[in-house]
C-alpha cells in the first residue's frame, strides 16, 4: 500500500515547514506543487493576511511561479516526504541529479559499461529513500533563475567529466549547491483545495 502524504498544516498562516525547504499550504485550488521566489511569496502572504483581516475572500493573483508536474512533481513529493530531515532531502535531490544525468546528459563515460553502476546506484537510492518517478521524466531538477545558478555551466562540467567517481562528485556538489539555493531563495506551495 502506498503512503498517504498529508498536505495540510495546522498553522494559521499556512506554513508547513520553514526549513530546510520552506513549504506552505496553498489556499487556492491546485493539484500540483508550486515553486515561487520567497520574495514573491512574502508579498502574496502579506496580501492574503490583509484580506483575511478585512474578513473578505479577496481575489488571488498568483505571482510568477513554476508548476511542478511530471518528473518535477515526483521530485518534490520525495522531498516533501522527508521534509523534516535535511540529510535525506539532500540525498533525494542527489538522486534526482543522478536520474537527470542518466536521462538528459551526454557524456562519453555513460556510453560504456560503467552506466550499469550508475543505474544500480539509482535503483538502490530509490529503494532506500522511497522515491519513484512516473510518467515523463524529461525534467527532474527544479528550475533555478539564472541570477542564482548557471545550469549550462553545470551541464558542461558533467559533459567533460571522464571518470565515474568524479561524475558522482560533480553531481553531489552541484545538487548540494542547487539545494542551498532552493532553501535560501524559493518557497514551495503544497496542493491546495481541490473540488472533485
Amino acid at each position: 500500500m502506498g503512503k498517504i502524504i498529508e498536505f495540510h498544516s495546522k498553522t494559521k498562516d499556512g506554513l508547513i515547514t520553514a526549513s530546510p525547504l520552506e513549504f506552505r499550504r496553498a489556499t487556492w485550488e491546485s493539484a500540483y506543487f508550486l515553486q515561487m521566489l520567497k520574495s514573491q511569496s512574502e508579498k502574496l502572504e502579506q496580501h492574503r493576511k490583509e484580506v483575511q483581516e478585512k474578513g473578505g475572500e479577496g481575489v488571488w493573483h498568483l505571482p510568477p511561479h513554476y508548476v511542478l508536474r511530471g518528473g518535477l512533481g515526483c521530485t518534490i513529493a520525495g522531498l516533501y516526504r522527508h521534509r523534516e530531515n535535511e540529510e535525506k532531502m539532500r540525498d533525494v535531490y542527489y538522486l534526482a541529479g543522478l536520474v537527470d544525468c542518466m536521462v538528459n546528459q551526454v557524456n562519453p563515460v555513460l556510453r560504456t559499461g560503467l552506466i550499469h553502476g550508475l543505474y544500480q546506484k539509482v535503483m538502490t537510492l530509490r529503494t532506500i529513500l522511497g522515491v519513484n518517478w512516473y510518467g515523463p521524466i524529461d525534467q527532474v531538477l527544479f528550475p533555478l533563475d539564472i541570477q542564482f545558478y548557471n545550469e549550462l555551466e553545470y551541464r558542461q562540467v558533467l559533459t567533460e567529466t571522464k571518470e565515474m567517481s568524479l561524475l558522482y562528485r560533480v553531481i553531489r556538489e552541484g545538487t548540494d549547491e542547487m539545494f542551498d539555493i532552493l532553501s535560501l531563495e524559493y518557497c514551495f506551495y503544497a496542493p491546495g483545495r481541490i473540488s472533485l
